[in-house]
């Protein structure tokens, strides 16, 4: 077979909504796929028309429709597609389409917020991808005051147990709260940062990821990508056209009675400080 023909197996299995095409690389190392009854463990294998590819012995075919979901991931649930102690999967939130999606990066057992799904193989390894420039913006909300020595680290790069560490920004609104903006987002790299200066993060919530905003959707809730945002993300935009540039909102506290000025100056966070 000549090298420009047929799909690249990788991508094949991607598209078929299996894995990201990433993952799709190490199902093809493990010896988990077959092209017309012979097991392929090199990547370079392309499939062609009509050819049968098997994972874990189950037939594969690419996706005929695209989907982009964003959902707004409760604490509590589990990111990946299955989880052996049987922990809540965020994938069951979703509306069951008929679609095989799988999230788009990752996002803490215990942590809430903004998460991407689909079954698009290459949006997901593009945006994936530290070289995409994609923002990702949480809230963290602290045990306790939250220091000038942290914001200054973080900001510049703190080295930790071996590994480098190092937000786009970081900006303090309370004493114990602040947003944290993010481009390759390591395993648990906030929560290691917080830990390293004896800080614990009560809540972590991704309020964004490039353009896409978490906005007034509800915890465990979801909605389809519209395709301009789509569009923005591919092309590794952090604003959508119009924006300003303005930090999301937090969300509006709801019930309760307009503090008093005493309680205003009291509850007054101290001075903001940005790296």
């Amino acid at each position: 077979m000549a090298d420009g023909d047929g799909t690249r197996l990788q991508l094949y299995v991607a598209r078929s909504g299996a894995a990201s095409r990433r993952a799709a690389e190490g199902l093809i190392a493990e010896g988990r796929v077959a092209v017309n009854g012979l097991t392929v463990t090199e990547r370079g294998t392309r499939v062609l028309p009509g050819d049968s590819v098997l994972l874990d012995g189950k037939p594969l075919e690419p996706e005929r429709r695209l989907a982009y979901v964003a959902l707004n991931k409760p604490p509590g649930f589990i990111c990946t597609s299955s989880d052996p102690r049987g922990r809540p999967l965020a994938l069951d939130l979703l509306p069951k389409t008929g679609e095989r999606l799988y999230g788009v990066g990752r996002l803490d057992f215990m942590s809430c917020g903004l998460i991407l799904f689909t079954n698009d193989g290459n949006f997901a390894a593009s945006l994936g991808h530290p070289s995409s420039g994609v923002e990702k913006e949480y809230t963290v909300e602290a045990t306790g005051h939250v220091s000038d020595e942290f914001i200054y680290a973080f900001g510049e790069g703190v080295e930790i147990d071996g590994e480098y560490y190092r937000a786009k920004s970081v900006r303090r609104t309370g004493s114990r709260v602040v947003r944290v903006v993010l481009i390759e987002g390591r395993n648990r790299e906030i929560r290691r940062v917080f830990s390293h200066f004896r800080l614990h993060p009560l809540r972590l919530r991704r309020i964004r990821i490039g353009p896409v905003l978490l906005g007034t959707l509800a915890e465990g809730e979801s909605r389809p990508l519209s395709p301009a945002e789509v569009e923005a993300l591919v092309e590794g935009r952090n604003r959508m056209p119009g924006d300003s540039g303005a930090a999301p909102k937090a969300p509006p506290v709801s019930g309760g009675t307009r503090p008093s000025a005493r309680a205003s100056r009291e509850a007054k966070p101290k001075k903001e400080l940005t790296w």
